[in-house]
């Protein structure tokens, strides 16, 4: 596949590094050689030092002959990617898709404006990030979540510590004490040390395991109750940086919970955060890595902590500040993606990476057109997709235990009309069954190739 990314700042280098991975041919287009020259040492890409939005540029990168064009420049406005996403449209690319930082564009009679002119997709980072944080304080008793049919089926990700059940315990017994006549879970993968693992049934669950599973509504109830884990209603938020992330996701949080708090120490971006979100979210002037102003400020009576400065490390030491302090629930944006494995190991409850949450959406328009949604899922190296079953395909030729899957993927469950349910060896795919399917990296395009 030809790609094509114009912006090689942080999301741009992240996805050409990603994509030229899976054997695609990838040009990058940047105005700054330092960056361009960076990245040839990091992935096999082709680079072109050119103007953002430069007919020449695009035409030299082989926009005649691209696939996919990703305008993801870092630092310009918007109608900047706009613009080149449209010019590559224009000189021939198939799909394109645009960066912004507006979300009056994401409204869905703006999107189909955008979707005529000929850009598939737009997408907003920090919106994507502020979304996965309401969802996040949403199910608190798991350290990350995602829900598919409207929760009919949902993956949790549960992180076993010093008091678990399931220390030392084998898979097969788990599946054996929590589960009941019919199969409502299964545990399809497990995080350990860096190594991602889809489990046998010998598998032995050990001290800071990350264990993945897949469960129908009423099983994934089973299981919190099977570890003891509760979700923690939240009433009361703090925000440390009132980035824009930390703006929409204080936006979005003031219709749900009671009280939200940032503390942001640019005074005139307080003043610009005040004006936009109104009386519903106070917006303090004070430096948040100051202990003794979380303090003042009321963090022993927080029932969730966001650390969403521009800082890693600010980020992962406050949220365990804020845990000393009681806090049920915190979430630190984490950029560098060595520093993940840190903040987990550091007591953070869960993570976000807008270059992750990105990819996902992106990686999708560079698959069969049969996957409705991708997310890369933090502390592993796996992908989640969701297909919707295409007639004629090769899963849908026999049972699953007698299909040629990959070793590194699994099917995990299946929303069939009204009706969902774990897949088993015996399970039989159906044209237009929605199946969710865990897979290592490696293995996602023979995955995509059984549902064409």
């Amino acid at each position: 596949m030809k790609i094509i990314i114009e912006g090689a700042g942080e999301i741009g280098s992240h996805l050409a590094k990603m994509l030229s991975q899976e054997a695609n041919d990838i040009a990058v287009i940047d105005t700054d050689n330092k960056r361009l020259a960076k990245l040839r040492t990091e992935a096999d890409v082709i680079t072109i030092q050119g103007n953002y939005s430069s007919v020449k540029a695009i035409k030299e990168a082989g926009a005649a002959e691209c696939d996919l064009f990703i305008a993801v420049n870092p630092g310009v406005s918007q109608d900047v990617n706009i613009v080149s996403a449209l010019l590559a449209r224009s000189l021939g690319a198939k799909k394109v898709t645009a960066r912004i930082d507006d979300e009056e564009y994401l409204t869905s009679e703006n999107k189909l404006i955008f979707k005529q002119m000929g850009i598939e997709l737009m997408f907003y980072p920090e919106k994507i990030a502020a979304d996965e944080i309401v969802d996040l304080l949403r199910h608190t008793g798991s350290i990350e979540n995602m829900d598919f049919g409207r929760g009919k089926l949902q993956i949790s990700v549960f992180k076993l510590e010093e008091n678990s059940p399931l220390l030392d315990m084998k898979l097969a017994e788990f599946a054996a004490a929590a589960s009941h006549d019919d199969l409502h879970f299964r545990v399809i993968a497990v995080g350990r040390e860096g190594e991602t693992i889809i489990p046998r049934p010998d598998y032995k669950f050990q001290y800071h395991d990350l264990v993945f599973i897949i469960a129908k509504r009423e099983g994934m109830d089973e299981i919190m109750r099977f570890l003891g884990k509760d979700n923690v209603e939240v009433d009361n938020a703090m925000i440390l940086g009132g980035t824009d992330m930390g703006r929409i996701a204080a936006s979005l949080l003031s219709k749900q919970i009671g009280s939200i708090k940032i503390i942001e120490k640019d005074k005139a971006k307080c003043q610009e955060l005040s004006e936009k979100l109104g009386k519903d979210v106070l917006v303090v002037n004070a430096d948040g890595k100051n202990t003794d102003i979380l303090l003042e400020e009321g963090i022993r009576d927080c029932d969730a902590f966001l650390a969403l400065t521009p800082n890693d490390e600010a980020n992962i030491l406050s949220c365990v500040v804020a845990k000393k302090f009681g806090v049920e629930r915190t979430i630190a944006e984490v950029e560098n993606l060595e520093y993940i494995r840190f903040a987990e190991e550091m007591g953070v409850d869960s993570v976000i990476n807008k270059k992750l949450l990105t990819a996902g959406r992106i990686f999708r328009y560079t698959l069969s057109g049969k996957a409705r949604m991708v997310k890369y899922m933090s502390g592993t190296n796996a992908e989640v997709l969701e297909y919707t079953v295409a007639p004629g395909a090769a899963v849908t030729k026999a049972p699953l235990k007698d299909i040629d899957f990959p070793e590194n993927a699994i099917i995990g469950g299946v929303i069939r009309g009204s009706e969902s349910f774990i897949a088993i060896g015996s399970t039989k795919i159906e044209p237009y069954d929605r199946v969710a399917v865990f897979a290592l990296s490696e293995s996602v395009k023979a995955v995509d190739r059984l549902f064409k």
